[in-house]
């Protein structure tokens, strides 16, 4: 199995910032894809940012220009640098990786994973 380990959220000042980095440990063959997604009390999870090719990002127009993806391959992480924060970014914020790994045969598996997911709280 491949775990993912989240940490970096917390209390806010609207304007402020956060980073929050996303650590991925098992037998990782390949990691495919990286994102990150988030839930507000009452809403549905919505994806925020994530990478759609090695490099090519994407994100939620509500935090574009604001919130950065980005990516440690060699230590199999991703970050999301979240600056002029507001208070609808209250939410838990959830990194998700896709890609494939090694089982106990030794066999190339897929894998879909998803962290466990940090609160951030934008607020005065």
């Amino acid at each position: 199995q491949v775990q993912l380990v989240e940490s970096g959220g917390g209390l806010a000042q609207p304007g402020g910032s956060l980073r929050l980095a996303c650590v991925a440990s098992g037998s990782i063959f390949r990691i495919n894809g990286m994102a990150w997604y988030r839930q507000a009390p009452g809403k549905e999870r919505e994806l925020v940012a994530r990478f759609t090719s090695g490099v090519d990002t994407d994100y939620v127009d509500s935090v574009k220009g604001r919130f950065t993806i980005s990516r440690d391959n060699a230590k199999n992480t991703v970050y999301l640098q979240m600056n002029s924060l507001k208070p609808e970014d209250t939410a838990v914020y959830y990194c998700n990786i896709q890609g494939s790994r090694r089982n106990m045969f030794d066999r190339v598996m897929p894998f879909n994973s998803w962290g466990q997911g940090t609160q951030v709280i934008v607020s005065s």
